[in-house]
C-alpha cells in the first residue's frame, strides 16, 4: 500500500485532493482525520503539516508527499522530487518599504531581512555576494519592516496585496514555486508498480488541463485553412452537417493559443464554436 502525504490545511490542500479525486482516487477526509485509506487504489492518505512532509517521506513515514516545491527546497531532505504538477503557483519575493529607492540587489547588504525561508534566502544571497543578517520568523513576516525588526522580508507572494497593505513593494524574485510530488528514495518493487499506476492516472490528469476540446461548424471551402489552426492532438475530426455545404469540425487545442488565433477562426466563417473541459488525456 503506498502512503500518500498531502498539506492538512492551508493553500495545497484543495489542489492536492481535487488532483486525488481527479485521479479517482477516493477517501472519506473526516474532521480531523489524520490516516484514511482509499476505497478503490491502494493508498492511505496522510494529513500532515506541510513543513513535516519532507521529513517523512525521507524516513518511510510517507512514500509520497504533495508540497510546494519551495518547503522542498529550504528542507533540503534526501528525496526525489518526482513531478511538478502545475498549481498552487506562486514567488517567492523580496520586498521592501514603499518609500525606500531601490536600484538593485546591492539595497540588501548589510541590511537585516525577515523570512520563514532562511535557507533559500540565504542561497540567494549568496548567489549574488551580499552579506545580510537574516531573522528567522514563523508567520506574519510582512510586519517586521513596519514593527522595527528588519528593513526588508522575504516571502511567499501571490498577488501582493498582502505586501501592499502593510506598507512593502515587491522588489525582486528570489524563486518560482509550484506544488510537487516527492518520492522516498527506497521504495520496494510492489510500491514502485503503485506508483506507476498512480503516474498514469495524474499525467493524463495534469495533460488534460492544459486542453480543450474545441467543436465548431465551417463551410466546406475553409475547412482545410481552418484544421491548419487546430491541428489536433494527431487530425482533427471532419463531420458533414446535415446543411449542404457545411461541416463540423472537433479538435483538442492548448488552451493557451484559443484566445490568438479566435478571430482567425471567425474569418473563415467558424460559427457555433464551443470550447470543452477535458477530463483526461491518454496520449
Amino acid at each position: 500500500m503506498l502512503k500518500i502525504a498531502i498539506q492538512k490545511s492551508g493553500r495545497l490542500s484543495e489542489g492536492s485532493l481535487s488532483l486525488l479525486k481527479d485521479c479517482d482516487v477516493k477517501f472519506s477526509k473526516g474532521k480531523g482525520k489524520l490516516v484514511t485509506p482509499a476505497q478503490n487504489f491502494p493508498a492511505q492518505v496522510l494529513f500532515l503539516r506541510d513543513d513535516d512532509i519532507p521529513q517523512y517521506v525521507e524516513d518511510g513515514v510517507a512514500d509520497l508527499g504533495i508540497i510546494g516545491e519551495n518547503v522542498l527546497l529550504e528542507h533540503t531532505c534526501e528525496v526525489d522530487l518526482i513531478k511538478r504538477l502545475g498549481f498552487s503557483k506562486c514567488r517567492m519575493s523580496l520586498a521592501i518599504p514603499r518609500t525606500e529607492a531601490y536600484q538593485g540587489v546591492s539595497y540588501f547588504d548589510k541590511k537585516r531581512i525577515a523570512t520563514s525561508y532562511p535557507v533559500i534566502l540565504q542561497k540567494f544571497l549568496d548567489k549574488h555576494n551580499i552579506t545580510a543578517e537574516i531573522h528567522s520568523i514563523s508567520g506574519s513576516v510582512e510586519i517586521a519592516p513596519g514593527i522595527g525588526l528588519a528593513e526588508a522580508v522575504m516571502d511567499i507572494v501571490s498577488t501582493g496585496s498582502t505586501l501592499l497593505s502593510n506598507g512593502l513593494k515587491e522588489v525582486e524574485t528570489v524563486l518560482k514555486s509550484e506544488a510537487v510530488l516527492i518520492g522516498n528514495r527506497d521504495m520496494d518493487e510492489k510500491k514502485l508498480q503503485i506508483l506507476n499506476q498512480l503516474m498514469f492516472r495524474m499525467e493524463s490528469v495534469l495533460k488534460a488541463r492544459g486542453f480543450k476540446y474545441v467543436l465548431l461548424n465551417a463551410p466546406n471551402k475553409n475547412v482545410d485553412a481552418i484544421i491548419n489552426l487546430l491541428p489536433g492532438m494527431k487530425s482533427p475530426t471532419v463531420l458533414p452537417l446535415a446543411e449542404q455545404g457545411w461541416s463540423s469540425i472537433h479538435s483538442v487545442l492548448d488552451e493557451s493559443k484559443f484566445w490568438q488565433i479566435i478571430d482567425q477562426l471567425k474569418a473563415l466563417g467558424a460559427e457555433g464554436i464551443l470550447i470543452v473541459p477535458i477530463e483526461k488525456m491518454v496520449l
